[in-house]
């Protein structure tokens, strides 16, 4: 149903604006673990493939029959996808999925990872279990009853984690190095800091800030009537130059380019950042 082609240079239209996109928060026996639930349904018009922007989560998601691990992202990624197709995605809160899974983000960092390679015979019971629930209770509802029952009794957020992740959104105060300013507000050498956040995130404080900086511009990219300059201002960065290289790095597009294309279709707006 899906092919993960990685980084590539003959770009497709963004997943944000392709297709159906729905999200709602998680159910309460499963909120502890994941901010949201979101369904994408494709065209039924064939499409190349698809452009997915690092968002700095980390997704479980139920394709073709199966559970996989989504990111998380560092770079741009491209996915071919079937024509018609629906994909379930269930995002971890932050900090979160290291201790559900079992496994250091870093390992998939910038991979879509089948949960049978992590879980193996548990795994595959859960996407035979979801296949029993599906006419009883429709696809999200099959798989929320399934994560309740086999998902880990135990897998609270990394309580330092989470809120290292929450002082990198805020960001430091103006002029002050983002690494060193963590490390003394989490009590950690610079050596541990590094470290934690690869568990945690995939990848290391500054990638995360540059990250969780871009999804905040897309957040303000479909504002009408604001040029792109006072955008990348109020998104925290220096000037619309380092927006742009920031930009290029992350998505393989310029601001303008991203902007075009969340416009393109106001109903999908909603899904073109992380939202929950």
């Amino acid at each position: 149903m899906f092919e993960h082609t990685g980084k590539g240079q003959d770009a497709g239209p963004l997943a944000q604006v392709t297709g159906e996109y729905l999200e709602r928060p998680a159910p309460r026996s499963l909120r502890d673990s994941f901010a949201c639930v979101w369904t994408h349904r494709m065209p039924l018009a064939p499409v190349r493939q698809v452009v997915i922007v690092p968002d700095a989560t980390i997704d479980l998601q139920w394709l073709d029959g199966k559970f996989r691990i989504a990111g998380p992202d560092s770079f741009v990624q491209q996915e071919i996808v079937a024509a018609g197709a629906t994909v379930v995605g269930f995002r971890f809160r932050p900090a979160v999925a290291t201790a559900w899974l079992g496994a250091s983000a870093e390992e998939f960092r910038d991979r879509r990872v089948a949960l049978e390679d992590i879980w193996g015979m548990k795994a595959r019971n859960m996407a035979a279990a979801v296949r029993d629930h599906l006419e009883a209770e429709g696809i999200v509802g099959a798989i929320e009853a399934v994560l309740a029952r086999f998902g880990p009794e135990c897998a609270a957020a990394d309580a330092a984690m989470r809120a290292a992740y929450t002082l990198v959104a805020e960001g430091p105060p103006s002029g002050i190095p983002l690494v060193p300013w963590l490390g003394r507000a989490l009590g950690m050498s610079e050596r541990t800091l590094r470290r934690r956040f690869d568990e945690s995130f995939g990848y290391g404080p500054k990638t995360l800030d540059r990250i969780l900086r871009h999804q905040r511009f897309l957040r303000l990219a479909g504002t009408e009537g604001v040029s792109t300059a006072m955008l990348a201002a109020e998104a925290g960065y220096s000037d619309q130059a380092h927006l742009v290289r920031e930009s290029r790095r992350l998505t393989g597009s310029t601001p303008l380019e991203l902007r075009r294309a969340l416009r393109a279709d106001a109903c999908h707006r909603p899904s073109a950042i992380n939202s929950c």
